[in-house]
């Protein structure tokens, strides 16, 4: 059985790292990390992921067009931010799910979790 996927984009070197060895540790695949929206689109048209982690604020611009591709692909997105509360971020997307940065892994893992079980 091959591990779920979770594509990673985080333009902080730090929380990335953190970010991804969180994800694997919790035993799944890392895509990433991405610093920016075109490389996680790249990502993304060569593999689907069965998840992915956001950061609102990537290098170069928002993750909006990245968050919209992937709920069009019905793949679950936990958004990873500190610059939007996650009751904003629920009014945007109702369909995603938010932790505010910083956040600890085992929130990430339980958000992560509940994702996928209600997709």
């Amino acid at each position: 059985m091959s591990l779920q996927k979770v594509l990673v984009a985080e333009d902080e070197f730090i929380v990335a790292h953190d970010l991804c060895n969180t994800v694997r540790e919790a035993g799944f695949a890392v895509e990433g990390p991405h610093p920016d929206v075109s490389s996680a689109m790249l990502a993304l048209q060569k593999s689907k992921p069965d998840l992915a982690i956001l950061d609102i604020g990537l290098e170069g611009g928002e993750v909006h067009p990245l968050a919209q591709m992937l709920m069009a692909e019905e793949i679950p997105v936990v958004f990873h931010s500190g610059q939007i509360e996650p009751h904003q971020l629920n009014e945007m997307y109702p369909q995603a799910y938010a932790c505010a940065k910083p956040c600890p892994p085992n929130q990430i893992i339980e958000t992560m979790n509940q994702a996928l079980s209600t997709h």
